[in-house]
């Protein structure tokens, strides 16, 4: 157990160490573009590796929920705890977030303390790690787009598609199936199985701000492509159909998306 606290105090301070640089390389930028340099560096590394431990190293999280702890799970785990205590910090020390990542943020740490003082139950925890952050690179993607002024192209277009398929799909989907075998397990602990229902109840409701943000998109979308369709529509004048045009200089110009 000691071992284990050490590698989570040397995460600890090796993530607080990389926002220490980045926010000396970016002197020119807010904290909050290094602290998310940070986020996005987790999620990649994070990812890959809870990935590979779910879904190659195992055992299978749908069937081998509440198991031992194996190696590999316990220093993921340890490097992801670290990471969550980090940004906890920040983010209380900044006041950027709302209850609801702060609750999410508190019930991480809570979590992963237990399952790797129990000593088992790292399966399940690490597959809900996965889910849950593959999908933050894009989060993070479509932040830089957006303070970089590329949000509104193509690439933001593609970045929110994947992210909120992602979520939809692993997450809710994925996070469902998880939650499902943690509950009907008998091995694992009935703290763990409140706080894995606890946490599947956080992402809907992340889950509901995303739905209002497609709504508000799609919606957006839709208005701009109705009063496109209305300026390039003919209307009639003395009985004949005539297009909309602008004449500048003499020049018609037609209204366009770029106008």
């Amino acid at each position: 157990m000691v071992s284990i606290a050490l590698e989570v105090t040397f995460s600890f301070v090796a993530w607080l160490f990389l926002y220490a640089c980045f926010c000396y390389r970016n002197k020119h930028r807010s904290y909050e573009w290094s602290c998310r340099l940070v986020t996005l560096l987790h999620g990649v590394i994070v990812t890959g590796l809870s990935g590979y431990v779910a879904l190659l190293d195992g055992p299978w999280p749908l069937t081998h929920a509440g198991s031992p702890n194996t190696s590999l799970q316990i220093h993921v785990l340890s490097l992801t705890l670290g990471y969550f205590i980090f940004d906890l910090g920040w983010c209380l020390y900044f006041q950027t977030e709302g209850d609801l990542m702060l609750f999410h943020h508190t019930l991480s740490i809570c979590g992963m303390i237990m399952v790797l003082g129990l000593g088992k139950s790292a399966t399940e925890v690490n597959a809900v790690v996965f889910v849950s952050e593959i999908t933050n690179p894009l989060l993070q993607t479509r932040w830089f787009l957006r303070e970089m002024g590329c949000y509104h192209t193509h690439l933001g277009e593609v970045v929110d598609f994947f992210f909120v398929f992602l979520f939809l799909v692993l997450r809710i989907g994925g996070g469902a199936f998880i939650m499902y075998a943690m509950v009907t397990s008998p091995d694992s602990s009935w703290l763990l199985k409140a706080g894995g229902l606890a946490m599947y109840t956080v992402s809907l409701g992340f889950m509901v701000e995303i739905c209002h943000f497609v709504r508000r998109k799609i919606l957006k979308k839709y208005g701009s492509w109705t009063n496109l369709r209305s300026m390039n529509a003919p209307v009639k004048t003395n009985g004949h159909l005539t297009a909309h045009k602008r004449v500048v200089d003499g020049n018609p110009l037609r209204y366009g998306p770029g106008y």
